[in-house]
């Protein structure tokens, strides 16, 4: 990382964590989730960011085993023993896809199974007799996660396939030594709501809690072990992550 970069990010760090930080102390005033539903009471959350018990996964994931297509991702097709249709596409801005014989298919935010099964039906339609088609993501810039706060590199990663919770630490180099396990804190946008739950990573370790699936365009904050969590600075850490994410303040690692 050369010296410009550094500066810039450490700065944006900077001013992330005093964001973060808030006020010192060991506990929390988050508004707690109402009972039974997971997610806390509109009316308690300023901003729209609301706290739920845990995050669900995002639509169009196939019951959260799929990260669903975004514009700009590049796609192989595969249509098997019919070379000519067979290639390399990129979803474009109105996130679409252009194919021979069928033209134009809408594919982002659908699973990678959902498109594949709709090219299939519109080869079937009228061009080919039971087609066999498959199609996998070669590459996408949307499948990213921020990780931030008290990590040992905090930026922009890639995502790897079913990554978790423990892995998104790992990639961040793992907590500082003011870190804290227990206020690890992940945001996800569901469909224009902005959601944020707590994870004691402590627990998941000890297999005492489960591993929470991460996917592309989470924020991962960790926070010191001396904050206290209030929900006006979660708001604001969000907003200056989602910036930093945005922006590539941080250097996006290979």
């Amino acid at each position: 990382m050369n010296n410009r970069l550094k500066t810039l990010r450490d700065g944006c760090l900077a001013v992330g964590l005093a964001l973060l930080s808030g006020c010192t102390g060991t506990g929390s005033d988050l508004p707690k989730a109402t009972p039974g539903s997971g997610v806390a009471q509109a009316g308690n959350v300023p901003g729209g960011l609301r706290q739920v018990d845990d995050l669900p996964a995002p639509p169009a994931t196939e019951g959260g085993m799929e990260q669903p297509i975004a514009a700009a991702d590049t796609l192989e097709i595969f249509v098997f023993q019919v070379p000519d249709l067979s290639r390399t596409v990129q979803v474009d801005t109105s996130g679409r896809i252009s194919l021979p014989l069928i033209g134009s298919i809408s594919a982002a935010g659908k699973s990678v199974r959902a498109v594949e099964a709709e090219i299939t039906r519109a080869y079937a339609a009228s061009y080919l007799q039971n087609p066999q088609v498959s199609v996998s993501v070669k590459d996408s810039a949307a499948r990213r996660v921020t990780i931030d706060g008290e990590v040992n590199k905090a930026g922009v990663f890639p995502l790897p396939p079913t990554a978790s919770l423990l892995d998104a630490i790992a990639i961040g180099g793992g907590f500082r030594p003011v870190g804290d396990p227990d206020k690890v804190y992940v945001y996800r946008d569901v469909q224009g709501q902005k959601l944020v739950a707590n994870y004691n990573v402590t627990k998941i370790r000890a297999g005492q809690a489960a591993n929470p699936r991460l996917y592309g365009g989470d924020v991962v904050v960790v926070f010191s072990s001396d904050s206290r969590v209030v929900m006006q600075n979660l708001k604001e850490a969000l907003g200056v992550a989602s910036s930093a994410a945005t922006t590539a303040r941080y250097a996006i690692v290979p």
